[in-house]
């Protein structure tokens, strides 16, 4: 264990500021995030990425339906956890709708519920707890994992940039990569220990990820951030159960629920190290946990997360 706020294991101190680029400001703050108020606690969201699923990416939902949970609070009370259920396949084709319920306020605690609704239909529950702020001498925390910087590790886009310069990978794996390349995703990602796209052997359920959103949001409320994070965190989350599972190609995958916890204020447009692991699989399901670490060790958010796969052997057949 170690106190909380020690030093982590990327380098010291804190990033340097990006200079706000007036137009640059991240697209999760201007169009993703920024729900329009059709009343006092019915808010109505839009889309910006739609995975090639053609159904709505989880992390937006969490991120909207905290943001509308966050307009029902005062702006002193903080997000200090979520549970959430997806229990219908979003349609991109049309927004979202998120009534608010205001289940309780108390002197320390407020909880706020949310339902998000298609075509009538609920799709989405969650509930937020907010906190206003309480000092404790009782502290720890676990220790981050020592990585190496993410100045000095690949983009995503970069290690895929790679991958398709070499003249024998197979034409459709190109096609798949060059999917990928160009999914419009407002998220920066710099794998720690990139997979191989080659692997055929089974690998432990685990990566490390340093992440951030892509464009400038700046301080602001804390729950600004809280919200970019809960679209951050579902990101490739639930795939690291199936890092031990190569032998098998996925027909179907699709997150069952979501919670998350906020330890301490961090800047979602900062990096952060990403640290994934699966304890389990079975029953069509598996189990995924994250920590959110702050470049200076500070460990900033827990994340846990049920998903249901679907499988089928992977045909025997070469890459290249």
């Amino acid at each position: 264990m170690a106190a909380a706020g020690g030093a982590g294991g990327a380098g010291g101190g804190p990033e340097p500021e990006r200079p706000p680029p007036g137009d640059l400001r991240s697209v999760l703050i201007t169009s993703v995030l920024n729900l329009e108020r059709l009343e006092l606690d019915l808010f109505r969201g839009r889309h910006h990425w739609v995975p090639a699923t053609q159904r709505l990416f989880g992390g937006q939902i969490v991120g909207q339906a905290l943001v509308a949970a966050a307009r029902a609070v005062s702006r002193h009370e903080q997000v200090h956890s979520l549970h959430c259920y997806f229990v219908r396949a979003g349609d991109p084709k049309v927004p979202v709708l998120y009534k608010v319920e205001r289940t309780r306020t108390g002197r320390s605690f407020s909880v706020r519920s949310v339902k998000a609704i298609q075509h009538g239909k609920p799709i989405f529950t969650c509930q937020a707890s907010f906190q206003l702020s309480q000092g404790s001498p009782v502290q720890h925390q676990f220790t981050m994992p020592s990585v190496p910087p993410p100045e000095e590790l690949l983009t995503q886009e970069e290690l895929i940039q790679k991958f398709l310069q070499n003249p024998n990978l197979a034409e459709k794996y190109k096609k798949h990569l060059n999917k990928i390349q160009a999914e419009d995703v407002p998220i920066d990602i710099k794998p720690v220990n990139p997979p191989d796209i080659f692997r055929v052997e089974p690998q432990e359920p685990k990566q490390l990820l340093w992440v951030r959103a892509r464009g400038y949001i700046g301080e602001t409320d804390m729950k600004v951030h809280c919200c970019v994070a809960a679209y951050i965190s579902d990101y490739a989350f639930l795939g690291t159960a199936l890092l031990r599972h190569p032998q098998y190609h996925i027909k179907f995958m699709a997150s069952l629920d979501h919670s998350m916890w906020f330890h301490a204020p961090f800047r979602a447009d900062h990096w952060m190290l990403y640290e994934c692991e699966s304890p389990w699989a079975g029953g069509c399901r598996g189990l995924v946990q994250g920590r959110l670490w702050r470049r200076d060790g500070v460990l900033a958010v827990t994340c846990a997360q049920e998903g249901v796969f679907r499988v089928e052997p992977t045909p025997n057949q070469s890459k290249l």
